[in-house]
């Protein structure tokens, strides 16, 4: 990939780790340049509820940083002091998901200072000069993952390990360069008019939000699953919000009926809000068998219950990441034909998932927590049950 040197710096960037070996696309304010991914597609975006406030035009961008376990901290991007055009609006965003629900307990392998965040719905401040839509005050869901849309892999729907970009690529983890983080209140996106997808009408950002990870995540579980199981019953083993989500999609997508596994009552009361029916301990399915479960916990006990809960023929998805080893019984999937998936998640039906919002079919905003401020997010990150509802002024 061909990277061109510009005369002054174009990309916000979350404040990122201080080993900058690790990408030559991280901006390089110091010197006033920045290093940018397929000149002209990228699209300089801000968070939003679509409010009609209006920032000083000398705003500093801040970005909440990972710094370790149980530490979090607010501080500005560098270079982003008085770079940027005001644009309308408050922010309604969601995450951090998966790993980065884990992270300000230090129970992941990824080690601060970076920024976190990985699924936003933002207001586009300033397109690229390529990028002819969305436009300018469009309300987007940015996805998680870098990717140029373009490439063989992209093209093909799997736009998550794209050829053009290094390996893991992504928002809110130090993964594949320095991407910044999407709880940063102005990001760049390079590739944008490929990635992102405009918010429908009557869809809120708060219920948006998630679809840039894991609610589209959890329906394409789901769907994924019932593909060759129609109108059948599910099993969701959960824990991490993808269960929720997996429940209050599994209607809308032709499950007949879900079964969901979790010892935590607030979140089993949760998922009976979606219309399933809950147990507190994977023992109480007994001998019942599902022709589709779902593994939303990230553990290697709910690995093995959702696997030995997959009927002959069965498939088993796991949204979980498991940080530890997770031993498969490869023998029993072996006889029993059970066809086992995992992996991190494309967003080819982001746009199918939006649809479901804009049609009322789907409505996750139970399975996360009260409405919380920016300023609020390093103390309460920590503390909270579910995933954040960040508001960003």
């Amino acid at each position: 990939m061909a990277f061109r040197r510009r005369s002054r710096a174009t990309a916000t960037r979350a404040w990122c780790p201080s080993d900058r070996r690790s990408t030559p696309r991280q901006a390089t304010t110091d010197s006033r340049a920045s290093l940018r991914a397929s000149p002209g597609t990228q699209s300089r975006v801000r968070l939003t509820t679509g409010c009609t406030t209006t920032d000083p035009p000398t705003r500093t961008t801040r970005t909440p940083g990972h710094e370790g376990a149980d530490a979090c901290s607010v501080r500005a991007a560098p270079g982003s002091t008085g770079q940027h055009r005001a644009a309308p609006g408050g922010a309604w965003r969601r995450g951090p998901s998966g790993p980065g629900a884990a992270l300000p307990s230090g129970a992941t392998p990824f080690k601060g200072p970076f920024a976190p965040g990985h699924e936003c719905v933002a207001r586009i401040v300033e397109p690229g000069p390529d990028c002819t839509a969305p436009t300018t005050g469009d309300l987007v869901v940015v996805p998680w993952h870098i990717s140029c849309g373009t490439c063989t892999r992209c093209v093909l729907g799997r736009p998550s390990p794209c050829e053009r970009t290094p390996r893991y690529a992504m928002f809110g983890l130090p993964l594949g360069g320095n991407w910044g983080g999407m709880f940063t209140e102005r990001f760049t996106v390079p590739w944008a008019q490929a990635n992102v997808q405009r918010l429908p009408d009557g869809v809120s950002p708060s219920a948006a939000a998630a679809a840039s990870d894991s609610l589209t995540d959890a329906c394409d579980a789901v769907r994924h699953g019932l593909q060759p199981h129609p109108a059948q019953d599910i099993a969701v083993l959960g824990g991490l919000t993808h269960g929720r989500c997996a429940c209050a999609c599994a209607a809308s997508l032709g499950a007949a009926g879900v079964m969901y596994v979790d010892r935590d009552g607030r979140r089993r009361s949760i998922a009976e809000g979606f219309g399933a029916t809950t147990v507190d301990n994977a023992r109480e399915l007994g001998q019942r068998r599902f022709p589709v479960t779902t593994d939303a916990a990230g553990d290697p006990r709910s690995l093995a219950a959702a696997l030995k809960a997959a009927a002959p023929g069965g498939h088993c998805h796991s949204i979980g990441i498991c940080f530890q080893p997770a031993p498969l019984p490869l023998m029993t999937m072996y006889m029993d034909a059970i066809t086992f998936t995992t992996g991190r998640p494309d967003t080819p039906h982001l746009a199918d998932v939006l649809h479901l919002l804009q049609t009322h079919s789907v409505g996750p905003l139970a399975a996360y927590s009260h409405p919380i401020t920016f300023d609020d997010l390093p103390e309460a990150l920590p503390e909270l049950p579910a995933k954040p509802r960040v508001l960003l002024d």
